[in-house]
C-alpha cells in the first residue's frame, strides 16, 4: 500500500463514527485515571482492553491509545499541586512543579507542562514516521549489554542529579540497587531476604514504595501546619499564560528534551522508566543557572514532561517494527493487534501501513485534545493549591491507601507505604534525595537480567562494545561535571 493512500486511510478512518467517539471516551477515562495518584496508562490499558475486543480495529486502537496517550499530561495535576507523582514518568516534575505550588505558581507550572505535553505528542507522532525507515535495523543492532550500561548510567545520573550532594544521591542508588534484590532470585529461583513472608517474593512493590516516599511526608507536613499548599494569593496561581509563555521562551529545551523522549523511548524496557529522569538531567547539565533547579524552575518541568509525552510515540516503534515492546502498556497493545488478526514487524511495516498511521493519528489528536481539556480546567484545578492542608489530607491519605493497595490488594501493600512513608520523612528532614529509591527498585531487576544474559553470552567481552563504551563515558562525564559543581558550591 503506498504511504499517501495508507496515511490518508489510516487518519481519515479516526474521524469516523464509532471511531471518533471511543478515541474522545478513551481521552476521558486517561485524564481521570492520570489525576489519580498510584495508577497510570498500564491499569486503565490493562481494565479496558478486554473491552477492546468487541470493537472493530480502528475503534479498539483509537480506544486503548486514547486511554494511554493522555495519562503523562494528566498526572501532573497530582504531581504538581499535591507533591505526589501520578505516574512513574512524572516522578521528576515534582522536583520543581511541587515547589512552583508552594510559591503561588501553580497555574504557570501547569501551563507550562501542557503546552509541552502536547508539543511532545505531536511532535513525537512526527518524528516516529519519520524514523521508522531506519528502527528495525537499529533496535534489532542494540544488546542486553547496552541496556544494562544504559540503565547503570541512568541510575547513576538520577543519583548526581537528585538534592545537593552527588554522594549522597549515589548512596542512595545503592540503597535502592539492595532493595530490588528483595524477592526470588530469577537466575536459581531462590528467596532472597524475604524473611519467610510470602509478600515478598515478588520483590517489593513499587507503587506503595512511591506514594509512602513522596506523598506521606507532604501530607504530614501539611497537617502539622494546617495550611494550604501555597500561601500567596489565588490570582498568581491562575496564570496558565505565562505557563505557555514559558514553553515558547524554551522552546530549544522543550524540542532537545523531546527527541530525548523518542529516542529513549524506542529503547524497550527501560524507557519510560528513565526517561524524565534523563530529560530533567539534561536540562541541568545544558542550561545556565542550574542552582535554580529543584527549588521552583519551570525549565525543570518543561524537560520531564515534554520527553514523557514524545515517549509514548517513541515506544509504538519497536512494537510496531519488531515485534518488541517499547514498554508495559505497549505489551497490552501488541495482544490487542493480534486479537484483530495485525501482526507487527514486517506484515504492519509492509501490508498494513494504515494501522500504524491510525495509532500515530490517535496518539497525536489524543494528545492535542487532552492539552486542551486541561488548559482550560487550569484556572479551577489551581484552586487546589489553596484549599486547607487538612481537607488535601483527608482526600490523598484515602487515594493513596487506594493506590497502594492496587499492588496486590493484601496488608502488605499498606505495610509498605507507611514503612517508606516513615523512610521519606526522615530523608526530607535530612536533605537526603528520595527519587533515586523509586528508580532502583523498577531498574534492578532488569539490570540483574542484563548483566547475567550479557556475561553467559558474551562472557566479558561485553565490556568492550563500542556502544557500550560511549554510554560509559558519557556516564563517567555527567558523575564528574556534577561532583565538580558540587565542589564549587561548597567552596562558595
Amino acid at each position: 500500500m503506498p504511504v499517501l493512500d495508507a496515511a490518508l486511510e489510516g487518519i481519515g478512518a479516526l474521524f469516523l463514527w464509532p471511531a471518533i467517539g471511543y478515541l474522545l471516551l478513551g481521552i476521558s477515562i486517561g485524564i481521570v485515571v492520570g489525576i489519580l495518584p498510584g495508577l497510570g496508562g498500564l491499569s486503565a490499558v490493562a481494565m479496558l482492553l478486554p473491552f477492546s475486543f468487541l470493537l472493530d480495529a480502528y475503534s479498539a486502537m483509537a480506544f486503548l491509545m486514547g486511554v494511554y496517550a493522555v495519562t503523562t499530561t494528566a498526572d501532573t495535576i497530582a504531581s504538581v499541586l499535591l507533591g505526589v507523582p501520578g505516574t512513574s514518568g512524572s516522578q521528576a516534575t515534582i522536583l520543581d512543579g511541587y515547589p512552583m505550588a508552594r510559591k503561588g505558581e501553580a497555574g504557570r507550572a501547569l501551563g507550562a507542562a501542557y503546552a509541552v505535553s502536547m508539543a511532545g505528542g505531536v511532535a513525537g507522532g512526527v518524528l516516529v514516521i519519520a524514523s521508522l525507515p531506519l528502527v528495525r535495523e537499529l533496535v534489532l543492532s542494540v544488546g542486553s549489554p547496552e541496556f544494562f550500561m544504559l540503565g547503570v548510567f541512568g541510575l547513576l545520573l538520577v543519583g548526581a542529579l537528585s538534592g545537593g550532594s552527588p554522594l549522597r544521591g549515589i548512596v542512595v542508588v545503592l540503597f535502592a540497587l539492595a532493595l530490588a534484590m528483595v524477592g526470588t532470585s530469577p537466575q536459581e529461583g531462590l528467596p532472597r531476604y524475604t524473611f519467610g513472608e510470602a509478600y515478598l517474593l515478588d520483590g517489593i512493590k513499587i507503587v506503595p514504595v512511591v506514594l509512602g516516599l513522596f506523598a506521606l511526608p507532604e501530607l504530614l507536613d501539611l497537617f502539622v501546619h494546617r495550611t494550604s499548599i501555597s500561601r500567596a494569593a489565588l490570582e498568581s496561581a491562575r496564570d496558565m499564560k505565562e505557563g505557555v509563555l514559558d514553553a515558547v521562551r524554551h522552546w530549544w529545551l522543550a524540542l532537545r528534551s523531546i527527541c530525548i523522549g523518542v529516542y529513549v523511548g524506542m529503547i524497550p524496557g527501560l524507557g519510560a522508566t528513565i526517561v524524565d529522569w534523563v530529560a530533567y538531567g539534561h536540562a541541568v547539565q545544558s542550561e545556565k543557572n542550574p542552582e535554580r533547579f529543584g527549588s521552583g524552575d519551570v525549565r525543570g518541568v518543561i524537560a520531564p514532561e515534554a520527553a514523557n509525552n514524545a515517549l509514548k510515540g517513541g515506544a509504538l516503534v519497536p512494537t510496531l517494527a519488531i515485534g518488541v515492546p517499547g514498554n508495559a502498556p505497549m505489551a497490552l497493545f501488541l495482544v490487542a493487534l493480534t486479537t484483530h488478526g495485525i501482526s507487527p514487524g514486517p506484515d504492519i511495516m509492509s501490508n498494513r501501513l494504515d494501522v500504524l498511521f491510525a495509532l500515530v493519528g490517535a496518539l497525536v489528536i489524543a494528545n492535542v485534545v487532552a492539552a486542551g481539556l486541561l488548559l482550560v480546567a487550569t484556572p479551577y484545578l489551581a484552586r487546589i493549591a489553596q484549599i486547607r492542608g487538612t481537607i488535601i489530607v483527608a482526600v490523598v491519605v484515602v487515594a493513596a491507601l487506594m493506590g497502594a493497595w492496587m499492588s496486590t490488594q493484601s496488608m502488605g501493600d499498606w505495610i509498605v507505604l507507611l514503612a517508606f512513608g516513615v523512610v521519606g520523612y526522615v530523608m526530607k528532614r535530612w536533605g537526603w534525595p528520595r527519587a533515586p529509591i523509586a528508580l532502583g527498585l523498577v531498574l534492578g531487576p532488569l539490570l540483574e537480567r542484563y548483566l547475567h544474559l550479557s556475561i553467559n553470552v558474551y562472557g566479558f567481552e561485553w565490556l568492550m562494545r563500542p556502544v557500550v563504551l560511549v554510554i560509559f563515558a558519557l556516564a563517567v562525564w555527567a558523575l564528574y561535571t556534577q561532583f565538580r559543581r558540587s565542589h564549587r558550591r561548597v567552596r562558595r
